[in-house]
Protein backbone atom coordinates (compact mmCIF):
# COMPACT_ATOMS: atom_id res chain seq x y z
CA UNK A 1 0.00 0.00 0.00
CA UNK A 2 0.94 3.66 -0.07
CA UNK A 3 3.19 5.15 2.64
CA UNK A 4 1.35 6.45 5.68
CA UNK A 5 1.84 9.61 7.71
CA UNK A 6 3.20 8.79 11.12
CA UNK A 7 2.47 10.27 14.53
CA UNK A 8 4.48 10.42 17.76
CA UNK A 9 3.91 7.32 19.85
CA UNK A 10 1.39 7.70 22.66
CA UNK A 11 1.51 5.24 25.54
CA UNK A 12 -1.85 3.48 25.59
CA UNK A 13 -3.26 1.16 28.25
CA UNK A 14 -4.64 -2.14 27.02
CA UNK A 15 -8.11 -1.69 25.55
CA UNK A 16 -10.99 -4.05 26.30
CA UNK A 17 -12.43 -6.12 23.47
CA UNK A 18 -14.50 -4.23 20.89
CA UNK A 19 -18.16 -4.13 21.76
CA UNK A 20 -17.69 -4.02 25.54
CA UNK A 21 -20.08 -1.35 26.74
CA UNK A 22 -21.19 0.20 30.00
CA UNK A 23 -24.57 -0.25 31.61
CA UNK A 24 -26.71 2.74 32.40
CA UNK A 25 -28.01 2.77 35.95
CA UNK A 26 -31.77 2.76 36.05
CA UNK A 27 -33.75 2.90 39.25
CA UNK A 28 -37.36 3.19 40.30
CA UNK A 29 -38.44 6.81 40.37
CA UNK A 30 -39.61 7.22 43.93
CA UNK A 31 -38.99 9.97 46.46
CA UNK A 32 -36.80 8.89 49.36
CA UNK A 33 -35.38 5.90 47.46
CA UNK A 34 -32.27 5.06 49.47
CA UNK A 35 -29.31 3.19 48.07
CA UNK A 36 -27.78 1.06 50.80
CA UNK A 37 -24.26 2.19 51.49
CA UNK A 38 -21.17 0.31 52.57
CA UNK A 39 -18.86 1.50 55.32
CA UNK A 40 -16.12 4.08 54.89
CA UNK A 41 -13.10 4.70 57.06
CA UNK A 42 -13.01 8.44 56.30
CA UNK A 43 -14.20 10.38 59.37
CA UNK A 44 -16.84 13.08 59.00
CA UNK A 45 -15.45 16.49 60.01
CA UNK A 46 -16.87 17.52 63.38
CA UNK A 47 -18.31 20.74 61.99
CA UNK A 48 -20.19 18.75 59.35
CA UNK A 49 -21.25 15.79 61.47
CA UNK A 50 -24.93 16.79 61.40
CA UNK A 51 -24.98 18.72 58.12
CA UNK A 52 -27.53 17.58 55.55
CA UNK A 53 -26.06 17.99 52.05
CA UNK A 54 -28.38 17.74 49.04
CA UNK A 55 -26.98 17.67 45.50
CA UNK A 56 -29.47 18.54 42.78
CA UNK A 57 -28.72 16.64 39.57
CA UNK A 58 -27.63 13.06 38.86
CA UNK A 59 -25.26 13.87 36.01
CA UNK A 60 -21.48 13.87 36.03
CA UNK A 61 -21.16 17.20 37.87
CA UNK A 62 -23.58 16.28 40.65
CA UNK A 63 -22.08 12.84 41.11
CA UNK A 64 -18.55 14.22 41.10
CA UNK A 65 -19.57 16.59 43.88
CA UNK A 66 -21.10 13.69 45.81
CA UNK A 67 -18.01 11.54 45.25
CA UNK A 68 -15.49 14.13 46.41
CA UNK A 69 -17.65 15.02 49.41
CA UNK A 70 -17.83 11.31 50.29
CA UNK A 71 -14.03 11.20 50.17
CA UNK A 72 -14.09 13.90 52.85
CA UNK A 73 -16.54 11.84 54.91
CA UNK A 74 -19.61 13.89 54.02
CA UNK A 75 -22.66 11.88 52.87
CA UNK A 76 -25.00 13.40 50.29
CA UNK A 77 -28.52 13.01 49.04
CA UNK A 78 -28.47 13.14 45.22
CA UNK A 79 -31.77 14.20 43.66
CA UNK A 80 -32.35 13.19 40.03
CA UNK A 81 -35.49 13.53 37.94
CA UNK A 82 -35.03 10.88 35.23
CA UNK A 83 -32.05 8.55 35.77
CA UNK A 84 -28.34 8.72 36.53
CA UNK A 85 -26.53 10.25 33.52
CA UNK A 86 -29.85 10.89 31.75
CA UNK A 87 -28.72 13.91 29.73
CA UNK A 88 -25.31 15.04 28.39
CA UNK A 89 -23.48 12.94 30.98
CA UNK A 90 -24.71 9.81 29.23
CA UNK A 91 -24.59 11.14 25.68
CA UNK A 92 -21.46 13.26 25.28
CA UNK A 93 -18.08 12.44 23.80
CA UNK A 94 -15.74 12.44 26.79
CA UNK A 95 -12.88 14.24 25.04
CA UNK A 96 -10.21 15.48 27.50
CA UNK A 97 -7.63 18.17 26.73
CA UNK A 98 -5.50 19.49 29.57
CA UNK A 99 -3.73 22.26 27.68
CA UNK A 100 -6.57 23.76 25.68
CA UNK A 101 -7.41 26.37 28.31
CA UNK A 102 -3.87 27.71 28.63
CA UNK A 103 -3.76 31.49 28.83
CA UNK A 104 -7.44 31.79 29.84
CA UNK A 105 -9.23 31.92 33.20
CA UNK A 106 -10.17 28.26 32.74
CA UNK A 107 -6.54 27.09 32.61
CA UNK A 108 -6.58 25.82 36.23
CA UNK A 109 -9.81 23.90 35.57
CA UNK A 110 -8.36 22.25 32.45
CA UNK A 111 -5.00 21.40 33.98
CA UNK A 112 -6.12 20.14 37.39
CA UNK A 113 -9.12 18.23 36.09
CA UNK A 114 -7.09 16.54 33.35
CA UNK A 115 -4.76 15.29 36.09
CA UNK A 116 -7.70 14.18 38.23
CA UNK A 117 -9.21 12.19 35.36
CA UNK A 118 -6.16 9.94 35.21
CA UNK A 119 -6.24 9.56 38.98
CA UNK A 120 -9.95 8.73 38.98
CA UNK A 121 -9.52 6.18 36.20
CA UNK A 122 -7.20 4.25 38.51
CA UNK A 123 -9.29 4.77 41.67
CA UNK A 124 -12.55 3.75 40.01
CA UNK A 125 -11.16 1.01 37.78
CA UNK A 126 -12.43 2.63 34.60
CA UNK A 127 -12.21 0.55 31.43
CA UNK A 128 -12.77 3.38 28.94
CA UNK A 129 -10.17 5.97 29.97
CA UNK A 130 -7.10 6.19 27.75
CA UNK A 131 -4.66 8.72 26.34
CA UNK A 132 -4.97 9.32 22.62
CA UNK A 133 -3.59 11.77 20.03
CA UNK A 134 -5.83 14.30 18.27
CA UNK A 135 -5.70 14.98 14.53
CA UNK A 136 -6.93 17.84 12.39
CA UNK A 137 -8.66 16.39 9.32
CA UNK A 138 -10.23 17.80 6.18
CA UNK A 139 -12.28 15.94 3.60
CA UNK A 140 -11.71 16.18 -0.13
CA UNK A 141 -9.61 14.58 -2.87
CA UNK A 142 -7.53 11.79 -1.33
CA UNK A 143 -4.16 12.94 0.01
CA UNK A 144 -0.94 11.53 -1.47
CA UNK A 145 0.06 9.79 1.76
CA UNK A 146 -2.40 7.56 3.61
CA UNK A 147 -3.75 9.12 6.84
CA UNK A 148 -2.16 8.05 10.15
CA UNK A 149 -5.08 5.72 10.97
CA UNK A 150 -6.19 3.08 8.48
CA UNK A 151 -9.91 3.46 9.18
CA UNK A 152 -9.80 6.91 7.53
CA UNK A 153 -10.21 5.07 4.24
CA UNK A 154 -12.33 7.61 2.34
CA UNK A 155 -11.95 11.10 0.87
CA UNK A 156 -9.40 12.63 3.24
CA UNK A 157 -7.52 15.61 1.80
CA UNK A 158 -5.36 16.28 4.86
CA UNK A 159 -4.62 14.87 8.29
CA UNK A 160 -2.12 16.34 10.71
CA UNK A 161 -1.35 16.02 14.39
CA UNK A 162 -2.98 18.70 16.57
CA UNK A 163 -2.15 17.45 20.05
CA UNK A 164 -0.42 14.30 21.24
CA UNK A 165 -1.39 14.79 24.90
CA UNK A 166 -5.18 14.40 24.88
CA UNK A 167 -7.31 11.64 26.40
CA UNK A 168 -10.83 10.29 26.52
CA UNK A 169 -13.30 8.54 28.77
CA UNK A 170 -16.83 7.28 28.18
CA UNK A 171 -18.88 9.68 30.35
CA UNK A 172 -21.58 7.13 31.17
CA UNK A 173 -19.05 4.79 32.78
CA UNK A 174 -17.40 7.59 34.78
CA UNK A 175 -20.71 9.07 35.96
CA UNK A 176 -22.05 5.67 36.99
CA UNK A 177 -18.88 4.80 38.91
CA UNK A 178 -18.77 8.18 40.70
CA UNK A 179 -22.35 7.62 41.80
CA UNK A 180 -21.76 4.05 42.92
CA UNK A 181 -18.77 5.01 45.05
CA UNK A 182 -20.45 8.09 46.56
CA UNK A 183 -23.40 5.96 47.63
CA UNK A 184 -21.15 3.62 49.64
CA UNK A 185 -20.74 6.19 52.42
CA UNK A 186 -23.31 5.60 55.19
CA UNK A 187 -26.00 8.27 55.07
CA UNK A 188 -25.78 8.71 51.31
CA UNK A 189 -28.87 8.12 49.21
CA UNK A 190 -30.45 8.86 45.85
CA UNK A 191 -33.92 10.37 45.53
CA UNK A 192 -35.78 10.31 42.21
CA UNK A 193 -38.18 13.16 41.51
CA UNK A 194 -38.44 16.74 40.25
CA UNK A 195 -36.95 19.53 42.34
CA UNK A 196 -39.70 22.12 42.55
CA UNK A 197 -38.23 24.49 45.12
CA UNK A 198 -35.35 25.25 47.45
CA UNK A 199 -36.68 26.94 50.54
CA UNK A 200 -34.62 29.37 52.58
CA UNK A 201 -34.91 30.87 56.03
CA UNK A 202 -33.30 33.70 57.95
CA UNK A 203 -29.59 33.12 58.38
CA UNK A 204 -28.09 32.42 61.77
CA UNK A 205 -25.01 34.45 60.90
CA UNK A 206 -24.46 37.97 62.17
CA UNK A 207 -24.25 39.27 58.61
CA UNK A 208 -27.93 38.69 57.93
CA UNK A 209 -29.18 37.23 54.67
CA UNK A 210 -30.73 33.81 54.33
CA UNK A 211 -29.69 30.18 54.49
CA UNK A 212 -30.98 27.07 52.78
CA UNK A 213 -33.48 25.04 54.78
CA UNK A 214 -35.04 22.38 52.56
CA UNK A 215 -35.53 21.02 49.05
CA UNK A 216 -39.02 20.22 47.83
CA UNK A 217 -39.16 17.18 45.54
CA UNK A 218 -42.20 15.97 43.60
CA UNK A 219 -42.70 12.30 42.82
CA UNK A 220 -43.95 12.41 39.22
CA UNK A 221 -45.50 8.97 39.50
CA UNK A 222 -47.79 9.78 42.43
CA UNK A 223 -47.87 13.56 42.23
CA UNK A 224 -46.95 13.82 45.91
CA UNK A 225 -44.22 16.08 47.26
CA UNK A 226 -41.69 15.60 50.02
CA UNK A 227 -39.44 18.05 51.81
CA UNK A 228 -35.79 17.11 52.28
CA UNK A 229 -34.11 19.01 55.11
CA UNK A 230 -30.94 20.67 53.85
CA UNK A 231 -28.09 22.68 55.34
CA UNK A 232 -26.16 22.63 52.05
CA UNK A 233 -27.64 22.57 48.53
CA UNK A 234 -25.50 22.15 45.40
CA UNK A 235 -27.28 23.02 42.14
CA UNK A 236 -25.78 20.81 39.42
CA UNK A 237 -28.66 20.39 36.98
CA UNK A 238 -26.94 21.32 33.71
CA UNK A 239 -29.08 23.65 31.60
CA UNK A 240 -32.00 23.18 33.98
CA UNK A 241 -29.96 24.94 36.67
CA UNK A 242 -31.47 28.16 35.31
CA UNK A 243 -34.39 27.33 37.62
CA UNK A 244 -32.22 28.50 40.51
CA UNK A 245 -33.12 32.06 39.46
CA UNK A 246 -36.55 31.34 40.94
CA UNK A 247 -35.21 29.77 44.13
CA UNK A 248 -32.65 32.41 45.09
CA UNK A 249 -34.35 35.77 44.67
CA UNK A 250 -31.28 37.97 44.24
CA UNK A 251 -29.40 35.72 41.84
CA UNK A 252 -29.93 35.36 38.10
CA UNK A 253 -28.70 32.19 36.37
CA UNK A 254 -29.10 32.90 32.65
CA UNK A 255 -28.54 29.79 30.56
CA UNK A 256 -28.92 28.63 26.99
CA UNK A 257 -29.25 24.95 26.24
CA UNK A 258 -27.37 24.28 23.00
CA UNK A 259 -29.16 21.22 21.63
CA UNK A 260 -27.06 19.11 19.28
CA UNK A 261 -27.06 15.70 17.64
CA UNK A 262 -24.52 12.94 18.27
CA UNK A 263 -24.06 9.52 16.71
CA UNK A 264 -22.52 6.21 17.80
CA UNK A 265 -21.23 3.63 15.31
CA UNK A 266 -20.73 -0.07 15.93
CA UNK A 267 -17.38 -1.33 17.15
CA UNK A 268 -14.55 -2.33 14.84
CA UNK A 269 -11.10 -3.75 15.51
CA UNK A 270 -9.37 -1.08 13.41
CA UNK A 271 -10.81 1.71 15.54
CA UNK A 272 -9.93 -0.09 18.76
CA UNK A 273 -6.36 -0.71 17.59
CA UNK A 274 -5.65 2.71 16.03
CA UNK A 275 -7.15 5.40 18.27
CA UNK A 276 -7.09 9.08 17.37
CA UNK A 277 -9.62 11.82 17.99
CA UNK A 278 -10.44 13.85 14.88
CA UNK A 279 -11.41 17.50 14.57
CA UNK A 280 -12.69 17.91 11.02
CA UNK A 281 -12.94 21.04 8.89
CA UNK A 282 -16.41 22.29 8.03
CA UNK A 283 -17.82 20.34 5.08
CA UNK A 284 -20.47 20.69 2.40
CA UNK A 285 -23.08 19.06 4.66
CA UNK A 286 -22.76 21.87 7.20
CA UNK A 287 -20.95 19.60 9.66
CA UNK A 288 -17.83 20.33 11.69
CA UNK A 289 -17.37 16.73 12.82
CA UNK A 290 -15.62 15.77 16.03
CA UNK A 291 -14.85 12.04 15.89
CA UNK A 292 -13.98 10.13 19.07
CA UNK A 293 -13.06 6.44 18.69
CA UNK A 294 -13.66 4.69 21.98
CA UNK A 295 -11.67 1.95 23.63
CA UNK A 296 -14.55 -0.44 22.85
CA UNK A 297 -13.93 0.12 19.13
CA UNK A 298 -17.12 2.16 18.82
CA UNK A 299 -17.01 5.61 17.20
CA UNK A 300 -18.77 8.59 18.75
CA UNK A 301 -19.46 11.64 16.58
CA UNK A 302 -20.66 15.16 17.37
CA UNK A 303 -20.18 18.52 15.65
CA UNK A 304 -23.11 17.64 13.39
CA UNK A 305 -24.08 21.28 12.84
CA UNK A 306 -27.52 22.89 13.01
CA UNK A 307 -27.49 23.22 16.81
CA UNK A 308 -30.69 24.62 18.30
CA UNK A 309 -30.56 27.33 20.97
CA UNK A 310 -32.97 26.60 23.81
CA UNK A 311 -33.95 29.57 25.97
CA UNK A 312 -34.77 29.51 29.66
CA UNK A 313 -38.55 29.40 29.18
CA UNK A 314 -38.30 26.08 27.37
CA UNK A 315 -36.15 24.66 30.19
CA UNK A 316 -38.35 25.80 33.07
CA UNK A 317 -41.41 23.93 34.39
CA UNK A 318 -44.03 23.71 31.65
CA UNK A 319 -41.47 24.14 28.86
CA UNK A 320 -41.27 21.60 26.06
CA UNK A 321 -37.71 20.64 27.08
CA UNK A 322 -38.17 20.76 30.85
CA UNK A 323 -36.72 17.28 31.34
CA UNK A 324 -33.85 15.27 29.89
CA UNK A 325 -35.90 12.58 28.18
CA UNK A 326 -37.75 15.20 26.10
CA UNK A 327 -34.57 16.00 24.14
CA UNK A 328 -34.71 14.22 20.77
CA UNK A 329 -32.44 14.36 17.69
CA UNK A 330 -33.02 16.33 14.48
CA UNK A 331 -33.21 13.73 11.69
CA UNK A 332 -31.84 16.16 9.09
CA UNK A 333 -28.65 16.63 11.11
CA UNK A 334 -28.38 12.87 11.72
CA UNK A 335 -28.54 12.29 7.96
CA UNK A 336 -26.07 15.10 7.18
CA UNK A 337 -23.50 13.91 9.71
CA UNK A 338 -23.91 10.30 8.56
CA UNK A 339 -23.10 11.36 4.99
CA UNK A 340 -20.08 13.33 6.16
CA UNK A 341 -18.59 10.50 8.19
CA UNK A 342 -19.27 7.92 5.48
CA UNK A 343 -17.23 10.08 3.11
CA UNK A 344 -14.26 10.10 5.47
CA UNK A 345 -14.54 6.47 6.59
CA UNK A 346 -16.74 4.24 4.43
CA UNK A 347 -15.33 1.19 6.20
CA UNK A 348 -16.70 2.27 9.59
CA UNK A 349 -19.44 4.70 8.58
CA UNK A 350 -20.88 2.88 5.59
CA UNK A 351 -23.63 1.07 7.49
CA UNK A 352 -24.81 4.22 9.25
CA UNK A 353 -24.98 4.93 13.00
CA UNK A 354 -26.26 2.43 15.55
CA UNK A 355 -27.40 5.24 17.84
CA UNK A 356 -28.62 8.74 17.02
CA UNK A 357 -29.33 10.99 19.98
CA UNK A 358 -29.35 14.56 21.20
CA UNK A 359 -28.41 16.42 24.35
CA UNK A 360 -27.80 19.99 25.46
CA UNK A 361 -24.66 21.87 26.42
CA UNK A 362 -25.41 24.28 29.30
CA UNK A 363 -24.06 27.67 28.18
CA UNK A 364 -24.03 30.83 30.32
CA UNK A 365 -23.86 34.08 28.32
CA UNK A 366 -20.10 34.47 28.87
CA UNK A 367 -19.33 30.76 28.23
CA UNK A 368 -17.90 30.36 31.77
CA UNK A 369 -19.32 28.03 34.42
CA UNK A 370 -21.20 29.07 37.55
CA UNK A 371 -19.00 27.64 40.26
CA UNK A 372 -19.03 28.70 43.90
CA UNK A 373 -21.21 30.00 46.71
CA UNK A 374 -24.47 31.77 45.98
CA UNK A 375 -24.15 35.31 47.37
CA UNK A 376 -26.43 36.06 50.30
CA UNK A 377 -27.63 32.48 50.74
CA UNK A 378 -25.62 30.48 53.26
CA UNK A 379 -25.17 26.85 52.24
CA UNK A 380 -26.15 27.33 48.58
CA UNK A 381 -23.68 26.55 45.79
CA UNK A 382 -23.87 26.47 42.01
CA UNK A 383 -21.89 23.95 39.94
CA UNK A 384 -23.29 24.24 36.44
CA UNK A 385 -22.97 25.89 33.04
CA UNK A 386 -19.83 24.02 32.00
CA UNK A 387 -20.50 24.52 28.29
CA UNK A 388 -18.65 21.91 26.16
CA UNK A 389 -16.19 21.01 28.94
CA UNK A 390 -18.56 19.43 31.46
CA UNK A 391 -16.93 16.01 31.28
CA UNK A 392 -13.39 17.39 31.48
CA UNK A 393 -14.16 19.80 34.33
CA UNK A 394 -16.34 17.43 36.37
CA UNK A 395 -13.58 16.09 38.67
CA UNK A 396 -12.16 19.50 39.56
CA UNK A 397 -15.68 20.83 40.08
CA UNK A 398 -16.39 18.05 42.56
CA UNK A 399 -13.12 18.70 44.32
CA UNK A 400 -13.82 22.46 44.52
CA UNK A 401 -17.34 21.95 45.90
CA UNK A 402 -16.01 19.55 48.54
CA UNK A 403 -13.43 22.15 49.54
CA UNK A 404 -16.03 24.90 49.77
CA UNK A 405 -18.36 22.78 51.90
CA UNK A 406 -15.71 21.26 54.19
CA UNK A 407 -12.95 23.90 54.30
CA UNK A 408 -14.89 27.04 53.45
CA UNK A 409 -12.51 27.93 50.62
CA UNK A 410 -11.36 26.62 47.24
CA UNK A 411 -7.82 25.74 46.19
CA UNK A 412 -8.57 27.40 42.83
CA UNK A 413 -9.47 31.06 42.27
CA UNK A 414 -13.19 31.16 41.47
CA UNK A 415 -13.64 34.88 40.88
CA UNK A 416 -14.32 34.49 37.14
CA UNK A 417 -16.96 31.82 37.84
CA UNK A 418 -18.87 33.76 40.55
CA UNK A 419 -22.51 32.58 40.62
CA UNK A 420 -23.53 36.16 41.44
CA UNK A 421 -22.28 37.59 38.18
CA UNK A 422 -24.49 38.41 35.26
CA UNK A 423 -22.80 39.10 31.98
CA UNK A 424 -24.79 39.74 28.81
CA UNK A 425 -22.06 39.83 26.14
CA UNK A 426 -22.12 36.47 24.39
CA UNK A 427 -19.04 35.04 22.73
CA UNK A 428 -18.31 31.94 20.70
CA UNK A 429 -18.57 28.99 23.04
CA UNK A 430 -17.02 25.94 21.39
CA UNK A 431 -13.72 24.22 22.14
CA UNK A 432 -10.56 26.31 21.99
CA UNK A 433 -6.82 25.71 22.13
CA UNK A 434 -5.31 28.64 24.03
CA UNK A 435 -8.11 30.94 22.91
CA UNK A 436 -8.21 29.83 19.26
CA UNK A 437 -11.49 28.31 18.07
CA UNK A 438 -11.32 24.57 17.32
CA UNK A 439 -14.22 22.58 15.95
CA UNK A 440 -17.87 23.64 15.92
CA UNK A 441 -18.64 26.97 17.59
CA UNK A 442 -21.99 28.13 18.93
Amino acid sequence: GRPRLTMPTVSLPAAPSPGVGTRRLRAKRAVNTAIVAASSSSPTPDALADKKVVVLGGGIIGNSCAYFLSRRGVPCTVVERVEIAAAASGKSGGFLAGGWGDGSVTQPLHRESFRLHEQLAAELGLKTYRKIPTLSVAGGARMALDPPVSWLDGDVASARLMDDATAQVTPLELTTRLHEEAMKLPGSRTVFGEVVNVTTTESDSSGGGTRVAAVTVRDETTGTTASLDADVVVVAMGPWSTRASQWFSDVQVPMTGVKSVSLVYDASNAVADEPAALFCAEDRNGCHLEVYPRSTGEVYICGCGGSEYIDEERLKPGGDLERADAVTPDKKRVDAASRSFKGLSPGVGGAGPRVSQSCMRPCPPDALPYLGAVPGVDGAYLACGHNCWGILWAPVTGKIVSELVVDGKSSIDLEAFDPGRFMSAAQKRGKKIKGVNVGEQW
